[in-house]
């Protein structure tokens, strides 16, 4: 039975922000219930069709009015994201999700204010790994690439450091060079180790002053070194961050964990997906996850293609990638890591 219903946005001079630029994020709930006549006429949005459908397309753009109430800037992402989460959240008493799980509660979430921006969990599962931090000494963020393990993270330390939760930010990764091999580089010991942190750089200048970085390295505020620098040191009163944790071995997850000191938070961020140690080595991180799930204030998040925040097509792409591996699993174990020489010619 055909059913209409209405949705009136007290504010109408907000209907072009509850719309999008373009009505782009009008689109993203057109395709997302195909089955519903929208129509748009002043602060009035009259939805037409099944009841079901009806029903579930006045929920997503209610919701979306809120999520516009509490900040949050709506793009077509936003919409694609607050309907995915309205349709995996079941009902709860009142036939209506959970403050918890709603939209508006997760995507109004603020981490960090910087640089004129705000920096928020744009998914359930960032803003799930978003808590986890907060709530345990180490964390482990395990997902693809475009999920915001390091980035979310980042924005963590930066926020204790501000708030004076931390005396300082360390930030380490593996110097592991991603499938090619680049030889010995040229310049001091910083120039050439520069080339393995610039990620984490890069994600420091998104939320600090660049101008004052410096000045927080000279002092120690801020250090971003090799893992290998790493050995024999007891990390007290910081917040560490470990990325590409999948390119560690079995050993220096170890001596990297059992740096931890009072005071101190960890995360460590990787992709079990995209190791790059030479071919037969396993992934420390892989081990971790094995022998330190159930260990008490210790987290494990893992995002998956629905987190990713990068371009569509790099969910897409991942998708499609892990769909062909387990097509794959049939037919014999393939090379993994680097190789490190080339086989020899057979003589002709």
């Amino acid at each position: 039975m055909s059913v209409t219903r209405v949705v009136v946005v007290d504010d109408a001079a907000r209907m072009p922000d509850l719309l999008g630029s373009g009505d782009g994020v009008l689109r993203e709930v057109e395709r997302a219930f195909p089955a519903v006549d929208i129509l748009v006429r002043g602060n009035r949005i009259t939805l037409t069709g099944d009841e079901d459908d009806v029903d579930a397309a006045a929920s997503a753009v209610e919701e979306l009015r809120d999520v516009l109430g509490a900040g949050v800037p709506l793009t077509p992402e936003v919409a694609r994201e607050s309907v995915r989460m309205l349709r995996s959240t079941g009902p709860a008493t009142g036939g209506t999700t959970t403050v918890a799980e709603r939209p508006a509660g997760v995507l109004s979430r603020s981490i960090l204010s910087t640089r004129g921006r705000t920096i928020r969990p744009k998914t359930q599962g960032q803003a799930s790994y978003v808590h986890a931090i907060e709530g345990h000494t180490i964390t482990f963020g395990i997902g693809p690439a475009g999920t915001g393990k390091t980035y979310l993270a980042m924005a963590q330390a930066v926020a204790a450091l501000q708030s004076k939760r931390v005396n300082r930010i360390v930030l380490t990764r593996p110097a592991v060079e991603a499938g090619e091999r680049l030889g010995f580089l040229p310049g001091s010991l910083s120039e050439k180790i520069d080339p393995y942190l610039r990620p984490l750089y890069d994600a420091l200048h998104d939320m600090i002053d660049p101008e004052s970085i410096p000045r927080l390295m000279e002092a120690g505020t801020i250090e971003v070194a090799p893992l290998a620098y790493m050995r024999g040191r007891t990390l007290n009163d910081a917040f560490v961050i470990l990325d590409e944790a999948q390119n560690t071995t079995r050993e220096q997850m170890k001596m990297f964990l059992t740096r931890l000191g009072f005071g101190t938070t960890m995360v460590v961020t990787g992709d079990v997906t995209q190791v790059d140690l030479p071919g037969g080595t396993r992934s420390g991180l892989r081990a971790a996850s094995e022998i330190l799930t159930g260990v008490e204030d210790i987290a494990f998040c893992h995002l998956g293609a629905q987190d990713v925040v990068r371009h569509r097509l790099v969910s897409d792409i991942i998708t499609a990638y892990a769909e062909n591996d387990e097509k794959d699993d049939g037919r014999g174990p393939r090379p993994t890591g680097q190789r490190r020489r080339f086989d020899k010619e057979e003589p002709r």
